[in-house]
């Protein structure tokens, strides 16, 4: 750990400060501390020059937006699709209400199919590619209001279809804006919680960049910074990234975000459960303030809406379903009040079941780190193949159960909560 990571949340997933608690399937967990002596020696506190990390930010220099020459970004350019502009607003009604859409805010009518989108070529190629049948509803109605250049808050599940919905804008963004030169910051950045929310952002914003030559890097705690650093040095149109590590290297001068038009806090909800509001705000005071900003959630409770109000400028609220979180309707789901003891007779009889079926994964989680680790070894130890992740384990480590368990090597994953948003671990 660098100095500069002390008193910050661990991007583990897991967050910073966390309630004690004692085994079970949910989450949360107890931190350990150091006693305080090293060989023998007591160390005393920490120096005084670490004081300012309980404050993130401390050390940034805050722009002076009235006195720095800022070039003019253009930010609207959507063009509406001839049957968009033909379709009547019963019909459209008729789409929100079997689509379960509210929108609160300037009237921008969805687009029904990937060509209404109005892409560039080189992005309906790759979509084209992919073989999608149609937008999901956050994806009709998040695009032309992103296209158009209008802040927006996004409120749907995880699952939806969210990435998409700001990625392609961004990309789109990005071509339209004079190249980068040396020294020049990210023009797109993506605020994640963890890191693998921030890896799997990373994928689609390659996959879908590359034919435009769009480059992208993720930064996150918890790897090697200097893979990371090369990145920036050399100059990435969109950095995603976990706002400690984003922080350390804004605070160490690696990079800036002068050019940075297009920002996203994704999972907002999410980041500020964690603990990250400090850090959120700290990165915000250094985007240009004629950015354009979405805010994508789950949930819609009172510390995201008053972060929406500080950074978002007239935004477009699109809301799928309902503002509170809320458990996908299509799964089934059986909820089993047991005793402590009762657990692990229960885990393996439902274990026994799973396996029958051809194909079967399980997802357990706990809430501790501890409970994880313990309840791997137990379930090994008898035989069952199963892995865990938490925000204990080393990234590479992590990112290689991720992958057993998608491709089926090891259909039984336990984890704390750092897989319980948008992972894709099921396909």
């Amino acid at each position: 750990m660098s100095r500069f990571d002390r008193g910050r949340p661990y991007e583990g997933g897991s967050g910073g400060m966390r309630r004690g608690g004692g085994g079970g399937f949910g989450m949360g967990g107890r931190s350990s501390s150091f006693s305080g002596r090293f060989g023998g020696r007591d160390m005393g506190p920490p120096p005084k020059k670490y004081d300012n990390l309980d404050h993130p930010g401390a050390r940034l220099k805050k722009p002076r937006w009235e006195t720095t020459s800022l070039k003019i970004v253009e930010k609207n350019f959507y063009r509406e699709h001839p049957n968009v502009s033909n379709r009547s607003w019963d019909v459209i009604q008729d789409f929100y209400r079997k689509k379960e859409i509210t929108v609160d805010g300037e009237n921008v009518k969805p687009v029904f199919t990937f060509q209404e989108g109005n892409f560039p070529d080189y992005v309906q190629r790759e979509i084209n590619r992919l073989g999608f049948e149609e937008p999901t509803a956050i994806q009709s109605q998040g695009w032309p209001i992103a296209l158009s250049g209008k802040d927006m808050v996004g409120i749907a599940q995880t699952g939806s279809g969210k990435t998409l919905s700001f990625i392609l804008p961004a990309i789109v963004h990005i071509n339209h804006q004079p190249p980068l030169e040396h020294g020049d910051g990210p023009i797109c950045l993506v605020l994640a919680p963890t890191r693998e929310l921030a890896q799997q952002v990373q994928q689609v914003s390659f996959q879908f960049g590359r034919s435009s030559r769009v480059r992208s890097t993720c930064v996150y705690g918890g790897a090697s910074k200097g893979p990371q650093l090369r990145d920036l040095e050399r100059g990435v149109e969109i950095v995603i990234a976990t706002p400690g590590r984003l922080l350390d290297f804004l605070e160490m001068g690696k990079t800036n975000l002068q050019r940075c038009s297009y920002c996203v806090l994704d999972e907002a909800d999410r980041m500020l459960d964690m603990g990250f509001e400090p850090q959120i705000r700290a990165i915000m005071g250094q985007v240009r303030p004629d950015r354009q900003t979405l805010m994508w959630s789950a949930t819609w409770p009172k510390d995201v809406r008053a972060l929406a109000s500080d950074f978002l400028k007239n935004p477009v609220m699109v809301n799928i379903g309902s503002l509170s979180l809320s458990a996908n309707h299509n799964i089934l789901q059986i909820v089993d009040v047991c005793d402590e003891l009762q657990k692990d007779q229960k885990l393996v009889k439902l274990l026994e079941e799973i396996m029958q079926e051809k194909e079967n994964k399980t997802l357990i989680f706990t809430e501790t780190k501890k409970k994880s680790d313990d309840l791997v070894k137990w379930l090994r130890r008898d035989g069952w193949p199963a892995m865990c992740i938490h925000g204990d384990k080393a990234q590479r480590e992590r990112d290689w159960v991720l992958s057993e368990f998608r491709m089926g090597r090891s259909p039984i994953l336990v984890a704390t909560d750092v897989a319980s948003r948008g992972l894709g671990l099921f396909y």
